[in-house]
């Protein structure tokens, strides 16, 4: 069965030469979210600092927001 949900996606600026990209994480699992508001919302709460700090955005971290992404979740049931 699968369902499609929006998460946060975490990425490193393209000047960086290995160029990271993950979901975020919250108490181990992928913070999913029924709609895309939600997850903007969650992103301007808990990384919305990141906007206006120039030393983060810079080398030698090049963090930038965490965008809002579509990601299809299959659910597999064991076997029985």
């Amino acid at each position: 069965m699968t369902h499609s949900y929006w998460a946060a996606q975490w990425r490193y600026s393209k000047r960086r030469p290995e160029r990271a990209e993950h979901l975020v994480h919250q108490d181990c699992l992928p913070a999913l979210f029924r709609t895309r508001r939600e997850a903007r919302e969650y992103i301007n709460e808990k990384y919305g600092y990141i906007r206006t700090r120039k030393d983060l955005r810079a080398e030698p971290h090049f963090w930038r927001m965490p965008r809002a992404v579509r990601v299809s979740v299959t659910w597999n049931k064991g076997d029985e």
